[in-house]
């Protein structure tokens, strides 16, 4: 059941969109990745649904590669999904039949460069953050979860940190987070065992982090240089998930979620 009890308004999602996802190169080819589809629905979708389960209604989207699919999308999202009648002519009118659980959506659609890293993705979407924004969530559009976004948003402002990020425990192919109890004290590049945990996106931010620890100056993989910032100044917690976690980078993955979903048994969509 959903946690849907919000006690406090919930900061807005920004979303890396932007990437070329090439390791799932025969599907991307004709879409960008966080548009490629589960079920009927592109996996950007699910991921959205994810966050609105909890009352997150704001969205920002950073974009880069095929930014038209997302633009043609989300313009004629209640096309998609609905029955239509369209009146051709003079008179021209569209009449939506059947179309249940609209969304209630803001979606901030920001073109943020074809090749631009992903810092420079949320130095540039982040003009999109209103002034009452003190905090946002941030996460990459290609893992779904079954991550308790409240209870994440309630570590962050526990911790009081920087940056929240979620901890999960990988396929072991990914670079392990080194922990001491609840602060993230470094990063180890995808090491031979597995067991460990890493970043699963799902994170949450503070505005001033990116004034802090985004360069203007040069194009920076957030990832990277930031993070590390952030982890020497001791400004990095993690709130741990032992539950659902799969990201979509290769074509069994895809395959993975769309079983899931067809068969009934997706675990991200338990607080829909």
């Amino acid at each position: 059941m959903s946690d849907k009890s919000v006690e406090h308004k919930m900061p807005p999602a920004m979303i890396l969109c932007g990437g070329m996802g090439t390791r799932l190169r025969d599907v991307t080819e004709l879409l960008p990745k966080p548009m490629v589809p589960v079920g009927t629905q592109p996996i950007i979708w699910h991921i959205m649904k994810g966050y609105a389960a909890y009352g997150v209604t704001r969205f920002i989207l950073c974009l880069g590669y095929k930014r038209e699919c997302f633009v043609d999308y989300f313009l004629n999202y209640h096309a998609h999904a609905a029955d239509i009648t369209v009146t051709l002519g003079q008179h021209r009118n569209i009449v939506y039949h059947n179309h249940s659980g609209e969304e209630e959506w803001e979606v901030t659609l920001a073109d943020t460069g074809l090749e631009t890293m992903t810092g420079g993705r949320i130095l540039r979407a982040g003009k999109y953050l209103k002034d009452s924004d003190e905090d946002f969530f941030l996460t990459y559009g290609d893992a779904v979860s079954n991550v308790n976004i409240k209870s994440l948003h309630d570590a962050h402002l526990r911790h009081g940190k920087m940056l929240t990020l979620t901890a999960v425990h990988p396929a072991g192919r990914f670079g392990e987070i080194n922990m001491s109890g609840s602060q993230v004290t470094g990063f180890t590049e995808k090491p031979p065992a597995e067991g460990g945990y890493i970043n699963g996106g799902f994170m949450v931010a503070k505005r001033q982090l990116i004034d802090k620890y985004i360069p203007a100056e040069r194009d920076t993989f957030f990832e990277r240089e930031p993070m590390q910032m952030a982890t020497a100044d001791g400004q990095i917690s993690a709130y741990k998930h032992h539950g659902f976690w799969q990201c979509m980078d290769t074509p069994r993955e895809h395959a993975l979620l769309n079983s899931l979903w067809q068969t009934g048994n997706a675990p991200w969509t338990e607080a829909w």
